[in-house]
């Protein structure tokens, strides 16, 4: 393989057999369950890097199933995402996430730095709730409910929110540990078709663990609760702020 063929290929590792294919990444029905709470300010303060600004001490947690997904196949993601602005900008900025698919972790983090990590999330109906969980290992680390479909929601506030832009903190070191790309991404859900969106009663519970620790933002008033189903594409991404320029 001379030099030419390893620039033609290099997009993903391993060279000759990545991980996950090269996109777009379309999603056909991409269901959501959304706790948005109020939490710590201080907490959240310090968790959410500048020069992202935070306006309000929210969080939202979300549990996403993805059972026909481009590349990546049949999956599901949970994690913590924080409404944020950038350059008067209004977005969310993820801070962590958990997923149960090697492909999406890595092209996740690879492509857009996408804080992945596995775990065991799972999506469900059971009777007339929707529920979420998360287990890391042998351990259940979060818990979210909903009555199910109880009330139709705002369609277009539901939509105007996926249309906002997300932010990343996107990390590569070298090979001496030192980082090589210290990065802030910007990304878009892009050609969104909105299949359903309701509203209703919910509840989040946070267990606290030491390597999944969702719970250092405690649960200290649910705001809301939201539950849609969409197809989507996941549009790659551009950087907007390097860490490591002088």
């Amino acid at each position: 393989m001379n030099e030419d063929d390893v620039r033609s290929r290099a997009f993903a590792m391993p060279l000759t057999n990545p991980a996950f294919p090269p996109g777009p990444y379309r999603f056909v029905d991409r269901e959501y369950l959304i706790i948005t709470y109020r939490t710590d300010p201080e907490k959240l303060r310090a968790l959410v890097p500048e020069p992202l600004k935070i306006e309000q001490p929210v969080v939202k947690y979300e549990f996403i199933r993805m059972p026909n997904s481009t590349g990546f196949g049949d999956y599901t993601e949970t994690g913590q995402v924080i409404p944020v602005s950038f350059e008067g900008q209004r977005g969310g900025y993820t801070h962590c996430m958990f997923l149960n698919d090697e492909g999406p972790i890595v092209g996740g983090r690879e492509l857009w730095g996408f804080p992945k990590k596995l775990g065991n999330p799972c999506l469900r109906t059971e009777v007339d709730t929707l529920v979420g969980t998360l287990d890391y290992g042998p351990i259940r680390v979060s818990t979210a409910t909903m009555g199910y479909k109880h009330r139709a929601a705002d369609s277009a506030a539901v939509l105007a929110s996926l249309q906002e832009p997300g932010f990343l903190l996107k990390i590569i070191p070298r090979v001496d540990g030192t980082p090589h790309i210290c990065e802030l991404v910007e990304y878009h859900l892009e050609d969104i078709n909105l299949k359903g969106c309701w509203t209703g009663p919910g509840a989040l519970s946070l267990m606290p663990h030491a390597l999944a620790p969702v719970a250092e933002l405690p649960v200290l008033e649910v705001l809301s609760a939201t539950h849609l189903i969409a197809d989507l594409t996941l549009g790659l991404g551009k950087v907007v702020h390097d860490y490591l320029s002088p």
